[in-house]
């Protein structure tokens, strides 16, 4: 169990989840060739589930909220590891992605897109999700709601905001906290209309895409540029940005300061997932009562031990060292001359693909 006099329960909303099997490749990976497999691990997957998954490994109340019939795989499989969900029925089946792994951690991954989602389940969908983070009898919050991951086909851009909306619609100011983690246009659709979320959770390349600053290499390099991007995001009203910056560790930023946190490298076995399991951690802490830089410090403990595991698998808050983990506080300064924007104008959602 990891909780405090704060804690409270996170609901997630995985408009496109998967069934996810990665397979661990005894060699190099070689286009083409016939090739044996050391191992396969097959679990419910997307992000918001990932974030369940690793909040519930660690005694921390949350729900998942899915598109996907009840005799479907993916429900299935969070039947079987007991995890707490809410889907909706839409009539067809789910996709599955594949994971391929090799021996030094390189991972190549073939994304499906998904089943159509028309107006009505979208509707229905959003309802159920509002429904849900009221919890039981409709009159206790919950704690986080984490948008998450891809949108399916038929799904406009902008639904992550008109969750938002209604979500805070609904609850007013005992609103339950909003964190998004997406990319292309679902997070660039996020930010519309003013639904500014409590905490973004982009990676370098989608930091540099939400905020049109430098270029995903170029922030992960610089955490001083990273900061200094993810600054304009605070100025527009995001409370606060958890940037994973790959091996320069992971940032966060808010109103009150920056703070940027490094760890020893692991050896990696699966980084697919590591990201999502960075957020859980940062919520676990938070909801337990932890200052900022001690909620940064466990976010990177658990996508650290995340990468060490195989496949989709997700740690325990036992399984983590936070005590590796090293934060120091960074300066903020503008952008310099050299950061420059270069990709698309913020608020400016491309067709969804």
């Amino acid at each position: 169990m990891y909780a405090g006099k704060n804690a409270g329960s996170v609901v997630t909303l995985t408009a496109n989840p998967s069934l996810d099997r990665t397979v661990e490749l005894a060699g190099v990976l070689v286009r083409g060739a016939v090739q044996r497999a050391a191992g396969v691990h097959e679990e419910p997957g997307g992000k918001g589930v990932n974030v369940c998954r690793a909040l519930s490994a660690s005694g921390v109340p949350s729900v998942a909220v899915l598109p996907g019939d009840n005799s479907d795989p993916v429900m299935q499989a969070l039947r079987t590891t007991g995890i707490a969900h809410r889907n909706l029925p839409i009539g067809a089946p789910l996709r599955a992605n594949l994971t391929l792994t090799e021996p030094d951690g390189t991972t190549t991954k073939v994304n499906l897109p998904g089943p159509e989602l028309g107006l009505p389940v979208q509707e229905s969908l959003l309802a159920l999700t509002v429904d849900t983070c009221g919890g039981p009898d409709g009159t206790l919050p919950a704690s986080w709601l984490v948008l998450a991951g891809s949108l399916p086909p038929g799904v406009p851009p902008d639904y992550y905001a008109v969750v938002a909306h209604a979500l805070r619609n609904r609850f007013g100011a005992a609103s339950p906290r909003l964190a998004i983690d997406s990319s292309g246009p679902p997070l660039l659709g996020a930010l519309l209309h003013e639904a500014m979320p409590d905490l973004l959770k982009p990676n370098g390349e989608e930091l540099a895409e939400v905020t049109g600053i430098a270029t995903g290499d170029e922030l992960e390099a610089n955490p001083g540029l990273a900061a200094a991007a993810a600054q304009t995001l605070i100025e527009r009203g995001v409370g606060a940005v958890l940037a994973t910056l790959g091996a320069r560790g992971a940032l966060l930023v808010t109103a009150d300061g920056a703070w940027l946190a490094t760890r020893p490298p692991v050896t990696p076995r699966s980084t697919v997932g590591a990201g999502d399991s960075s957020l859980a951690g940062y919520l676990l802490a938070e909801t337990a009562g932890k200052a900022p830089p001690d909620c940064l410090r466990q976010a990177v403990a658990h996508g650290a031990a995340a990468a060490a595991l195989p496949g989709t698998t997700v740690p325990s808050v036992a399984e983590t060292e936070p005590e590796a983990v090293t934060v120091e506080r960074l300066e903020l300064h503008p952008v310099p001359a050299s950061g420059t924007r270069r990709g698309p104008a913020p608020n400016t959602p491309k067709e969804n693909s």
